[in-house]
């Protein structure tokens, strides 16, 4: 089992940025994908941006120059820097850890762009 456990959302101004952390525990493997989803209301999930242990980081067009996933192997931690923040960008952003077939989410953390 991985428990994921999200923290840094909040509510922001139009052009403000956020810092998202998750911190994994449990049974990790060391080859591992972390990343980000997220989820506005009555949209589907959609990828913010992955990285994997080998450091390879992959984003969703929307994100490319705004966003920058990053993470700490020795902390077992996965950032999201948020900048130019749109109001837009308001969702519920989830972190992933995914493994040898497996996936595990956090329980998600409120982002919220006011305009």
């Amino acid at each position: 089992q991985v428990q994921l456990v999200e923290s840094g959302g909040g509510l922001v101004q139009a052009g403000g940025s956020l810092r998202l952390s998750c911190a994994a525990s449990g049974s990790l493997f060391s080859i591992n994908v972390m990343g980000w989803y997220r989820q506005a209301p009555g949209k589907q999930r959609e990828l913010v941006a992955l990285i994997t242990s080998g450091g390879r980081t992959t984003y969703a067009d929307s994100m490319k120059g705004r966003f920058t996933i990053s993470r700490d192997n020795a902390k077992n931690t996965v950032y999201l820097q948020m900048n130019s923040l749109k109001p837009e960008d308001t969702a519920v952003y989830y972190c992933n850890f995914a493994s040898r077939g497996l996936n595990y989410w956090g329980q998600g953390t409120q982002v919220t762009v006011s305009s």
